[in-house]
């Protein structure tokens, strides 16, 4: 939703850096956990839990910007979302980390023998996959928006697509 929001708001280009960030961020995270992170998040459930309340704050924050958000005319009002505010959404979605730990949990046994190597070729293609699944979703988002050019239907778009953030923030809590 986040960049189906921002690519409707502001269009596929201005969405590339938050992408960048985010994917980036992706392909570390998934790293890290493929070496081992997945097993310090099991020892401390503290960890887990604060990163579950902190991310579902910050997607809060972003549906609560998105809810208030006017006309696309009125861009110069808002900001795209940045590279740091693709890699703080990733760091911050406790969802992520339990998808890459479960996709490890299937691709990476004992017995692998290249266990490294197994493991830069997940965390690239997992990333790679999502680029293309969040690209999409980006420009289909840029799509809907020309739709929605004048100040009242943007807005109701806006509000519309703020409230399914907002309902995916509470998703993050309560899941």
């Amino acid at each position: 939703m986040f960049f189906a929001a921002n690519g409707a708001r502001f269009g596929l280009a201005a969405t590339l850096p938050a992408s960048a960030g985010y994917h980036l961020a992706t392909w570390l995270v998934t790293a890290a956990i493929g070496l081992g992170f997945a097993a310090a998040l099991e020892r401390s459930s503290q960890v887990f839990l604060v990163i579950k309340w902190a991310g579902s704050a910050y997607v809060l924050y972003l549906a609560w910007k998105l809810f208030r958000a006017g006309a696309i005319e009125s861009v110069r009002e808002a900001r795209p979302a940045g590279f740091m505010d693709g890699v703080i959404l990733l760091a911050l979605n406790p969802k992520a980390y339990v998808i890459i730990a479960l996709m490890f949990t299937q691709f990476l046994t004992d017995g692998t023998e290249d266990r490294f190597a197994v493991i830069w070729m997940i965390t690239t293609v997992f990333t790679l996959n999502n680029l293309v699944a969040f690209t999409v979703w980006t420009a289909v988002g840029n799509g809907i928006a020309r739709q929605f050019q004048d100040e009242s239907h943007a807005h109701r778009m806006n509000m519309a697509l703020g409230a399914i953030l907002a309902a995916v923030a509470v998703w993050m809590l309560v899941v």
